[in-house]
């Protein structure tokens, strides 16, 4: 590229959807029709370009997000291909959080899944327009209307079809081309890179018109030209509703609906012509914004554009195997040249980069600028975490912050050897910049390392890539739940820690109130002192005693949260006082407060979606029941039935072996994170008895 006159022509965009939906098979695709690789790679044959870990091989799924490049019509497209299972969520967050639009994928036959739910909704969250392409068209059992109708219910979006399916199943033909009425056949024998466009077929046209005409309906709204042209049963020119739909789409006010079947080689090409012809540049985008280094509450905004000032986002952290530290960078504006310096205003530091890399999956190749609009993989940099800005030096900025979830389970690790412990240390560090949702602590009592991840698949992989990756020899305990504590009422508390030991001794006293949170935050700290009784510069260091008292709790030992604590008074003395005293008596006040407070357990509730055929429901929801699980509602799919239910995601260990067996493996669940909630008195009570 070279700088703001190509712009226009670029497209950042992610791939999305739920687990099985297709999106590794249709970026595949996407990569041999533009050229970017002369051979398909097939998912089920571990042979495709984007899923190049052996442990993604290995299971035919994505479990990292991996970019690449590819020219479509004289643009350059940047795809990001993320993954569909609920674990590694993070991956779409981060990725959604630096692309201009998005292509979410459906399965005609499954329709919208709860993980579809969840990818859309952080699509809303970044504010990112988005096509849809509803895939396996060919399969037994699919339905365009049913998925399209799904959609429009289960997303509260305004999802128009611009392409019909011509037959479903085996019956399927073809795509119908709503904006040009033309029916695109594709040749078998060519892996669908020649087909013919040919008029609707008549048995086809009153569908098709139907369609069209709900297509034209939506899309006049946003074009005056076009709404009368479309009243008086004008004829209407293709290009004018292409630049309307185009309006619509980069404005969030439509999605436009696309099919066909990727494995079969069917409608990629009408896929690729949408993502030029409706979503957007990054000259489409507003502004970039974000505030001063010395003043959160002054904004700043940087345009798309290589002559402002250089502003870029770190969304990525990967340790190559060849070049080692990998970061990645989406650049909103100026350019980045290799060899030069930026200012990370998070960390307050200058780093510099060595080299610039545009990446095709785990391949990679150098640059030496990057301009506004890139998506590009730069080596150097040290300190840089996801989510931290780089800037120019001379004009610092801070852009957005991404937030990402708690994770919810967790198991022991032990490495076998002394020499394990320090390939296994490194590992971790490692593995944690690469995974804002993968958390490292030592059990204090125990002495054993404790990590944490969203899911049991994600922690199997995490300990699987130290073994392979790092060579680390370790003991793996089982999985257990992260549960939290909180408290239940507002107290007064009280922390007083004197230390007298000949010469300086050791001073600091803290009086606190302590109440549970009302707006679902973690924690909020609030100095209330008056008249100095407790020096300002000692307030910090009586937070950070709280906070690491709070990693701790007084029932079971987990981690609190939920707290508001107040300091309001206190004492200190002239000579012995200091920020270490007044830490010990924060963590000391925060104790007394939490054991005074009617502290309770906290577990993880799961949503949990079961599709499962009617004869065997009955089963279903007696073992759903069995768990304590909340039934919250029964849909009928075709002759299945899909139980939407809360239940505990300590009663869900090894649910995927029992709901097989009920079932005879006709059943199939998935699973997310949902909210954390107070553990029933008697679950707790047994829990109790066994930590005691």
């Amino acid at each position: 590229m070279s700088g703001d006159a190509d712009l226009k022509k670029v497209r950042n965009i992610g791939i999305m959807a739920h687990i099985d939906a297709g999106k590794t098979t249709t970026t595949e695709r996407i990569l041999f029709y533009t050229g970017k690789s002369h051979r398909i790679g097939e998912v089920d044959e571990g042979a495709a370009i984007m899923d190049w870990m052996e442990q993604e091989k290995e299971r035919g799924i994505t479990i990292t997000s991996a970019a690449t490049t590819c020219i479509w019509d004289g643009h350059t497209i940047n795809i990001i291909d993320t993954p569909g299972h609920v674990d590694f969520t993070v991956e779409v967050e981060r990725s959604l959080r630096v692309l201009d639009g998005a292509v979410a994928l459906f399965c005609a036959v499954g329709g919208v899944e709860p993980q579809s739910e969840t990818v859309w909704r952080q699509a809303d969250k970044y504010q990112v327009p988005r096509i849809a392409y509803i895939n396996k068209m060919d399969r037994v059992g699919a339905s365009f209307a049913n998925t399209l109708h799904e959609m429009n219910h289960r997303l509260s979006s305004n999802c128009v079809a611009i392409a019909i399916p011509a037959g479903e199943g085996e019956m399927f033909a073809g795509v119908i081309d709503l904006l040009s009425m033309k029916f695109r056949v594709f040749h078998e024998h060519s892996h669908g890179t020649t087909y013919d466009d040919l008029d609707v077929p008549q048995d086809m046209l009153p569908l098709a018109n139907e369609y069209r005409e709900k297509m034209l309906e939506a899309v006049a709204d946003f074009d005056d030209h076009l709404l009368e042209r479309f009243l008086h049963d004008q004829p209407i020119d293709p290009n004018d509703v292409i630049a309307a739909v185009r309006k619509a789409t980069i404005a969030s006010k439509m999605v436009p609906v696309l099919c066909g079947s990727s494995y079969r080689n069917k409608g990629i090409q009408k896929l690729l012509d949408s993502i030029v012809d409706f979503l957007p540049s990054p000259l489409d985008k507003p502004a970039v914004r974000g505030h001063s280094v010395d003043n959160t509450e002054k904004i700043i905004e940087r345009k798309a554009s290589s002559e402002e000032p250089t502003a870029a986002l770190a969304f990525k952290i990967m340790t190559d195997p060849y070049v080692g530290r990998l970061t990645y960078l989406r650049v909103y504006s100026g350019k980045i040249e290799a060899g030069s310096y930026l200012y990370n205003p998070n960390s307050d530091i200058k780093e510099r980069i060595a080299r610039l890399l545009r990446m095709h999956s785990n391949k990679r190749e150098d640059i030496q600028v990057a301009y506004a609009g890139d998506i590009i993989a730069a080596i150097g940099m040290r300190k840089t975490t996801t989510g931290d800005t780089l800037c120019d030096v001379k004009h610092p900025i801070i852009l957005e912050r991404m937030s990402f979830p708690e994770p919810v389970v967790m198991v022991s690790i032990e490495p076998r050897t002394k020499a394990d412990q320090d390939k296994l240390s490194e590992a971790m560090t490692k593995l944690s910049e690469e995974d804002p949702t993968f958390r490292i602590r030592q059990d204090e009592e125990t002495g054993q390392t404790i990590i944490s991840g969203m899911g049991e698949l994600h922690l199997e992989i995490l300990v699987d890539r130290l073994m392979r990756e790092f060579g680390v020899e370790a003991s793996v305990g089982r999985p257990t739940v992260a549960y939290k504590e909180t408290i239940t009422k507002s107290v007064e508390c009280e922390g007083r820690f004197v230390r007298q030991t000949g010469g300086k001794g050791q001073y600091g006293h803290v009086l606190m109130r302590m109440h549970p949170t009302t707006d679902g935050s973690e924690f909020h700290f609030e100095n209330k002192v008056i008249g100095g009784t407790i020096p300002r510069e000692y307030i910090p260091a009586i937070e950070r005693g709280v906070k690491e008292a709070m990693t701790s709790g007084v029932l079971a030992g987990y981690p609190m949260t939920g707290i508001h604590c107040e300091v309001y008074d206190g004492s200190y003395h002239e000579v012995d006082s200091n920020e270490m005293a007044f830490r010990i008596a924060g963590s000391m006040a925060f104790q007394d407060g939490a054991r005074k407070a009617s502290t309770i357990l906290l577990e993880p509730i799961m949503d949990v979606e079961v599709v499962v055929p009617e004869t065997y429901m009955g089963a279903v929801v007696g073992d759903l029941n069995s768990r304590r699980g909340k039934i919250n509602g029964l849909v009928a799919r075709g002759n299945l039935q899909v139980i939407a239910v809360s239940v505990p995601l300590s009663e869900m260990f090894g649910y995927a072996n029992t709901l097989r067996n009920i079932s005879q493996g006709r059943a199939v669940f998935t699973m997310q994170f949902s909210k954390y909630a107070p553990v029933p008195a008697d679950v707790s009570k047994k829990m109790l008895e066994s930590v005691v």
